[in-house]
């Protein structure tokens, strides 16, 4: 039975000849010197190859979908106010399904059966997604596809399925960035640069609050503006001025609950619920980055 796609989804599909081609983009960087440094964000690097999967080594094609994903606003309550704070796309679950995935490659993308398909592991998505024309890069490093600006999730899959279209493109930032300075202007740790879409990704706040730790001093605690992650470049965004405002309600965290994270006291009920309100696997090892990035943000507000 075909299952209904209640998602909004866009696509491109690519052969897998130009696999040497994304290697080469990313090497390139690395030889140019353009690529941050940091440990932690060359440990991200370290196991992202272009290359066939070897449990599918007839693959002809690579499918790269980018569905919409809405920003997400969650409400902790704290000493009888109300604290809504962001939280960004990649950081809760949208609710669909590997099934609705699986159904919507058959179904609607390869269409022909006997055909078989896999998710594409440790590669980058993002210049896959941009050398597939499916979006184009902000001056910020995101990936922007149209109409659904950046607020989307991102995924690729190998097959043995022949298409007659190869959407491959140049590398290409999107024409609405040349004269903009809005995500540079807005930027807290000016990790943004004026000459090329490649950020300093070791002064980049995310980085920083997707790990355990103490935040380096150099960031001032107001720069902090969402439970995980950043969207100081992406709320003023002119890409994403219409999608920005479509957001997802997650379920509000207790008065009890918000003590209990700020209090650093954590057993498996509170770690239960905040993975069903949050839609995001709090596990005991991410609880003292929860509570960290949740202190930060409740003294702003």
């Amino acid at each position: 039975m075909t299952l209904q796609i209640n998602f909004e989804y866009k696509y491109k599909t690519i052969s897998v000849k130009h696999l040497n081609e994304l290697q080469e983009d990313i090497d390139k960087l690395y030889r140019e010197g353009k690529l941050s440094d940091n440990e932690t964000y060359r440990s991200y690097l370290s196991n992202k190859k272009f290359k066939i999967p070897e449990s599918l080594p007839d693959a002809k094609s690579i499918i790269v979908i980018a569905i919409f994903t809405k920003l997400g606003v969650v409400n902790f309550h704290l000493d009888g106010k109300r604290h809504e704070i962001m939280v960004p796309p990649q950081y809760y679950d949208d609710g669909i399904t590997y099934e609705d995935l699986d159904n919507l490659i058959l179904n609607e993308i390869i269409k022909t059966p006997g055909y078989n398909f896999e998710m594409a592991q440790h590669v980058h998505l993002k210049l896959m997604a941009v050398r597939s024309g499916l979006g184009k890069y902000g001056r910020n490093n995101l990936c922007y596809v149209d109409e659904m600006g950046s607020l989307i999730t991102l995924l690729a899959y190998f097959t043995d399925f022949t298409f007659n279209e190869d959407d491959w493109t140049e590398i290409r930032m999107m024409d609405r960035c040349e004269g903009c300075g809005v995500c540079m202007s807005n930027c807290p740790s000016k990790c943004i640069t004026e000459t090329n879409f490649v950020i300093d990704v070791g002064k980049c706040v995310t980085l920083y609050n997707e790990i355990a730790g103490k935040f380096p001093k150099w960031i001032s605690p107001d720069t902090h503006n969402a439970l995980m992650g950043c969207m100081k470049c992406q709320l003023p965004c002119p890409a994403n001025h219409k999608v920005i405002k479509l957001t997802e309600k997650l379920e509000d965290i207790s008065e009890q609950e918000t003590k209990a994270i700020l209090k650093g006291k954590s057993d498996k009920k509170l770690l239960d619920s905040l993975c069903k309100k949050l839609k995001y696997p709090i596990t005991k090892e991410f609880f003292p980055i929860l509570k960290r990035n949740l202190e930060v943000l409740i003294k702003q507000t």
